[in-house]
């Protein structure tokens, strides 16, 4: 006898409660289905039902077997039916929220390539520096840039977030150019007005780490302001590497101090856990990685 087919018909003969039941809803003999329970028996070396004319009864052994049967009969269904969903085209909506400088110079471009590959699926993403509850909030991704603080949430790392310094070339052809981090002090530093310490830049590089003193005489709380002042001649910026590379890359910032940076902070892809992922959720965590994921080569 099949083993996972006695399983099956001891599962159905103590949930219908008899063999006539049991064999009836498996479209087959009592009889066959007496020999599928006594089969296992024989295996087992046990009793599984105490069998009356009138009833039957579960085993002490039974009462344990009945409970990891229908454990291993579930995680067979969960199996068969997530091979299922692997096939199955993406399909729906999903919400997803990214910070912000991230989201719209990295994860938008992103995710019109995806969007182009399954057009079933919508995305609707917020784009802000706010922590979101993902479950309460109905949110099925999030990327979040720091340090993890729930533990209840999958965490895939994506690569670290990165910042560099930059100004634009005429700002430097007014001023001596820093060749060390000393020498900020001397510049005029836009730092983001939330920062906490925004008179000081924790600097990494060659000779180790370093804070320096800087300062500046504008300030913004928004980091996409400061690259227009950095544009517009008014000094030093320090911001993400994303918000920057498109104006390093045309020549209209220069990197300042390209050997020194604060440290890279960790960026994460988090998802609840599901045992069963739908396919839309799959396809756009597997596209995040293989766009994003720690493992790839950047931009």
């Amino acid at each position: 006898m099949d083993k996972l087919a006695g399983m099956a018909m001891f599962v159905r003969v103590v949930e219908r409660g008899s063999f006539s039941a049991a064999a009836e809803a498996a479209g087959v003999s009592a009889t066959m289905a007496g020999k599928h329970v006594r089969g296992l028996e024989e295996r087992l070396g046990a009793r599984l039902l105490h069998r009356t004319t009138r009833r039957q009864q579960l085993t002490e052994v039974g009462r344990l077997y009945y409970e990891r049967c229908k454990q291993v009969l579930a995680d067979i269904e969960l199996a068969e039916a997530s091979a299922h969903e692997l096939q199955a085209m993406p399909r729906g909506l999903l919400r997803l929220t990214a910070p912000l400088s991230f989201g719209s110079r990295r994860l938008v471009p992103a995710l019109t390539e995806y969007l182009a590959r399954h057009p079933q699926v919508s995305i609707d993403l917020r784009l802000d520096n706010r922590v979101y509850d993902l479950v309460d909030e109905g949110f099925e991704l999030a990327i979040r840039i720091g340090p993890l603080d729930d533990p209840a949430l999958v965490a895939r790392p994506l690569r670290p977030y990165r910042m560099l310094l930059a100004a634009s070339p005429a700002y430097l052809a007014r001023h001596a150019t820093p060749r060390r981090p000393e020498d900020l002090a001397g510049h005029a530093c836009l730092g983001l007005s939330n920062w906490r310490r925004r008179d000081r830049w924790r600097l990494l590089g060659p000779d180790g780490e370093r804070e320096v003193a800087v300062h500046g005489r504008l300030s913004v709380d928004n980091g996409d302001a400061l690259r227009v002042a950095a544009l517009a001649d008014a000094g030093i910026v320090l911001q993400p590497e994303v918000l920057l590379a498109d104006d390093l890359a045309a020549g209209r910032l220069v990197q300042v101090l390209p050997e020194w940076a604060p440290p890279a902070t960790p960026m994460h892809l988090l998802y609840a856990p599901d045992r069963r992922p739908t396919a839309k959720l799959r396809s756009v965590i597997d596209f995040l990685l293989e766009r994003f994921g720690a493992g790839q080569a950047g931009d």
